[in-house]
């Protein structure tokens, strides 16, 4: 996740403080020294919407196998103890989990700041209300398109106007609340409509998503845009985060040449901030999969991250987090950790390894076969890398 607005603004939000600290590049662990990494939990595969790009592949069933409500909570002791800093609420659509307000309770008092990752529809004005009396940190709501576009996406008529109406619920409130984009040919050209919704509801946050190419959005490698449209896309991205300065922040995920990208720019068009975004980025370290971020899904297995359910590294209810985490012997957590003698191709020679870290190994894995392949959605050219 890669925060433009505090590269090209300074600007000062709490995952901020989480991606760019000095040591926090070399921290094997954790995001930095003495704590553990932010945790991703797909808390349950159930979900009321059929998204085109699921990497869960979620429908509307219930399942079984899921964490219990005791499980549920000894995980999150757990993650207290080793100092985990965040827990993001995933699924499925994470309202349809049963006793969530009870576990989202619970993980705010074990001081881990949680967040719902969630399509939006479920919000209603009460369920609003008691997210922001259990001090929930943030609702990132995931839209996708303007009107029909997003309820093609999504695969239910009227979810747009459901989304939205999620969204308004939690400003009403002043339950912190955000968007999540995910990036795709059917959708990029909306983008200027996506600003202006946000300007006309005063959403303080947006999240752009590169598709990653898992689960059902495996199927969807012919549906990402093509390189010259995603520079296209990141320079409209430069441009508003300039416009709309620090009250708005906005982040891009899941592709680091974003990084090296927002760096080369900033050398054309604005000179006095390079030099503190090339430190902000080498302090931040590039994709730290396996390292600052983890994922459990909804059976709790440990991955990665949300992407790369083909590798686990072992099941939280058979052994708690940490001591998975911390077992430097496993031979693909090792490898994450060690990537960079690992890498192929173009990111085996890039220039800006240390920035980015090598990018995303599950669409490597997906296109190549190859875990430790390049990346294809890497739209750097030759010249920029140096090659």
């Amino acid at each position: 996740m890669i925060s433009i607005t505090k590269l090209l603004c300074n600007s000062e939000n709490y995952g901020d403080s989480l991606r760019y600290v000095e040591g926090a590049a070399v921290e094997k662990y954790g995001v930095s020294p003495g704590r553990g990494p932010v945790v991703a939990w797909n808390c349950t595969k159930t979900c009321n919407l059929k998204c085109k790009h699921c990497y869960a592949s979620s429908d509307s069933k219930r399942y079984e196998g899921e964490l219990t409500l005791d499980e549920s909570k000894k995980f999150i002791d757990d993650l207290k103890e080793f100092n985990v800093p965040a827990l993001l609420f995933s699924g499925g659509e994470p309202l349809m989990k049963e006793n969530i307000l009870d576990l989202l309770d619970y993980a705010n008092q074990r001081k881990i700041r949680s967040t719902i990752s969630t399509n939006g529809t479920l919000l209603d004005k009460d369920i609003c209300k008691s997210l922001k009396k259990i001090n929930l940190g943030y609702v990132g709501i995931s839209l996708d398109g303007i009107g029909a576009n997003h309820d093609k996406f999504r695969g239910v008529k009227g979810a747009f106007d459901s989304s939205l109406r999620g969204i308004r619920n939690c400003i009403e409130v002043g339950q912190k609340v955000g968007l999540r984009f995910t990036i795709n040919k059917n959708n990029y050209k909306e983008l200027e409509d996506i600003f202006k919704l946000i300007k006309e509801e005063n959403i303080p946050r947006v999240c752009f998503y590169h598709l990653v190419y898992s689960g059902r959005g495996s199927k969807m490698m012919e549906e990402d845009i093509s390189k010259e449209e995603t520079r296209h896309v990141l320079d409209l991205i430069i441009s508003k985060a300039i416009e709309f300065g620090p009250n708005v922040e906005m982040l891009t995920v899941d592709n680091h040449a974003d990084a090296v990208y927002t760096y080369l720019k900033s050398l054309e068009k604005y000179k006095d901030k390079s030099e503190n975004i090339l430190r902000l980025l080498k302090a931040n370290g590039g994709n730290r999969s396996g390292m600052a971020f983890a994922n459990v899904d909804f059976y709790g297995n440990v991955h990665p991250d949300q992407f790369t359910w083909q590798h686990t590294f072992g099941n939280v209810k058979e052994e708690c987090f940490s001591s998975i985490w911390k077992n430097s012997n496993n031979e693909m957590l090792n490898g994450l950790r060690n990537r960079k003698e690992l890498l192929k191709g173009r990111c085996s020679v890039c220039k800006w390894l240390k920035v980015c870290n090598g990018n995303f190994r599950t669409r490597a894995e997906t296109v190549h076969n190859d875990f430790w392949a390049e990346d294809p959605a890497c739209y750097l050219t030759d010249s920029e890398i140096k090659l």
